[in-house]
């Protein structure tokens, strides 16, 4: 037994050590750079009679879905059971594809994560920045550092869904070493 917890410990040490030292995913900024944006995200919904993960939701999508009204940001708090998701026209099994762009003010190495209630699949600047596949109440992804190397607009792609209860989506950041704030509706662009 004191062999598989050593082993099992040591395990846990190199998977966190290498978690510590793995270098920040590199964004690449939008090029061209956009111009004449509206504010705000643009979004798809599909409604299935039942979604569970994120496969389940980007099929949703794919067979049958509509436009939206525009996200004005990603700050959207944890919803009473029964409200509407986002900006969708139920409360339950809903599924968005939002897409847009990010504007970072300053480059360097930040912090980003979300929080989401259920599944979510966040993409920017071509790399994988917040996952969380399965049913949640409103919790974070795990913490990602990225590496934004010049100011101005990414590439933004979020698959997200909703199964029951309540919903919320939120995008936090901050500079490396800081505390994340959320990220104002002002920072996003369609």
């Amino acid at each position: 037994m004191k062999r598989f917890w050593t082993g099992t410990l040591a395990a846990i040490v190199v998977t966190c050590a290498t978690a510590l030292s793995a270098a920040p995913l590199k964004l690449q900024p939008a090029n061209p750079q956009p111009s004449g944006l509206k504010p705000g995200l643009a979004v798809r919904y599909a409604y299935p009679v039942d979604v569970r993960t994120l496969v389940e939701a980007s099929s949703a999508l794919k067979i049958k879905s509509e436009r939206g009204r525009p996200l004005a940001g990603l700050d959207h708090r944890d919803t009473n059971e029964g409200d509407i998701t986002l900006t969708s026209k139920r409360s339950e099994h809903v599924v968005a594809g939002i897409n847009g762009y990010v504007h970072f003010a300053k480059p360097g190495i930040h912090s980003i994560d979300f929080l989401t209630n259920d599944g979510l699949r966040a993409t920017i600047g071509g790399q994988v920045v917040g996952k969380f596949d399965g049913r949640q109440t409103c919790d974070s992804t795990v913490m990602s550092e990225v590496e934004v190397p010049s100011a101005g607009w990414y590439k933004l792609d979020i698959l997200y869904f909703q199964r029951l209860g309540t919903a919320c989506l939120h995008m936090r950041m901050g500079a490396a070493g800081k505390r994340p704030s959320w990220m104002p509706d002002k920072a996003f662009g369609h």
